[in-house]
């Protein structure tokens, strides 16, 4: 840790949501009707696009979370090899997803996403603080993207 950091640690880029046998067969069941919807109207690329969806899907679903090393310094957050600069952001929030708590990044940029930062919560305190020293602190509001990824368990 350099003199510039306030403080850092160690938390999954993710919650891993569980998703039993039935959750894949309903993704396959959902694409195949896409996908015999798309030969039907004759939508080759929809059909390729649907394929390549899924397979996406499964793929991401099956990965486990890399264990990412996040450190937050006057000028913003490090998250692995990626930097954020706190004047990207006009405010942040916390909120405790599925027992695992966040922060959520607020960006300037209209069409933006959000970033999502998870952190253990005995250093919770020090981390929240680090972030309100820069950012003004406000709600987290779950927008429909966020609401679709949970109830999908992705």
């Amino acid at each position: 840790m350099d003199k510039n950091t306030v403080v850092s640690w160690e938390a999954q880029e993710y919650v891993p949501r569980d998703k039993n046998v039935g959750w894949y067969i309903g993704l396959v069941i959902v694409g195949l009707a896409l996908i015999t919807l798309a030969v039907y109207v004759q939508w080759w690329t929809f059909a390729i696009l649907i394929v390549v969806s899924v397979a996406a899907l499964i793929v991401y679903s099956v990965r486990p979370p890399r264990v990412l090393k996040y450190s937050v310094n006057y000028k913003g957050l490090k998250e692995g090899n990626k930097t954020y600069n706190f004047e990207e952001f006009k405010e942040f929030g916390v909120i405790n997803d599925v027992g695992h708590y966040a922060i959520v990044l607020t960006p300037r940029k209209r069409f933006s996403p959000r970033v999502w930062v998870y952190f253990p919560e005995q250093q919770g305190e020090k981390i929240v603080d680090s972030f309100g020293a820069k950012l003004p602190m406000g709600e987290v509001k779950l927008d429909v993207i966020d609401k679709i990824v949970r109830l999908l368990r992705i």
